[in-house]
């Protein structure tokens, strides 16, 4: 990436690792998330799924499947606001920095926790039920390693320094990095100083970016969303049929 990008005294601020990992990278990850998905599609239409392990073991799945979705949910929704939102953004319709940061800490927790239990229980049926384990293909090796350690980071970041540490506003750094690649101004300098969990939180998050196209992540577009608006389906019972004219109908018993 050339540091043309950068303004002179932001691109002199920055070393040349600093543009490998805070744009390079991330550049490179989210153009493979986008010509993967294409490729995918193109290629690989009938694997275009999450294949279900439902019939190999549903105890453990019938429990960590929703913790692990609605964590998963939850979590997003809260990345969004967080990195796509800016700070003033909240102020102007009345949320004050303190309230936002208290909401995002224990929200943020809750979603963490549930979203760390159902997938630990994923993980767990797949590395002790032998008829899971086997189905495990190598997509299924590299997603749920690299999706554990971008889960656990973030919890671990979220923990170290806004649950049991003095507060890091991360809306000051990582928010700021994370829109400007999008608007094709990268701000390396707002991550070198932004706290390690999270820098390998994030990095961790484009690195999974760049392997969703190729693992069972892309059910997520596939989502049967259609079915909240669609019609009531009216099933009617069909009338017997009658019996055929000239048909006596036979009687059992004597005169």
């Amino acid at each position: 990436m050339n540091a043309a990008f950068l303004s002179p005294p932001a691109a002199a601020a920055v070393s040349g690792t600093d543009l490998l990992l805070w744009i390079a990278v991330p550049y490179v990850c989210l153009s493979v998330f986008v010509v993967g998905h294409v490729w995918r599609y193109r290629q690989d239409q009938f694997g275009w799924t999450t294949r279900t392990s439902q019939l190999l073991e549903h105890r453990w799945l019938r429990w960590g499947s929703p913790l692990f979705h609605l964590g998963a949910f939850m979590v997003i929704a809260g990345h969004v606001v967080g990195l796509a939102v800016p700070g003033s953004w909240t102020e102007a319709v009345g949320i004050s920095e303190h309230a936002y940061h208290t909401t995002a800490v224990w929200a943020g927790s809750v979603a963490g926790v549930a979203m760390v239990a159902g997938l630990g229980m994923l993980c767990a049926r797949r590395l002790l039920n032998r008829t899971v384990r086997l189905g495990t293909d190598r997509s299924d090796k590299l997603l749920f390693p690299l999706l554990s350690a971008t889960v656990l980071l973030g919890i671990a970041a979220t923990a170290a320094h806004n649950v049991f540490g003095a507060g890091y506003d991360y809306r000051s750094t990582v928010s700021v990095w994370f829109r400007g690649l999008f608007v094709l101004q990268p701000q390396p300098e707002a991550m070198t100083g932004a706290p390690l969990l999270f820098q390998l939180h994030a990095l961790t998050a484009f690195l999974l970016f760049a392997a969703w196209p190729f693992t069972r992540l892309v059910h997520v577009w596939s989502a049967p969303v259609g079915y909240l608006v669609r019609p009531y389906l009216v099933y009617r019972r069909r009338a017997a049929p009658s019996a055929a004219p000239g048909r006596r109908r036979s009687v059992s018993g004597s005169r």
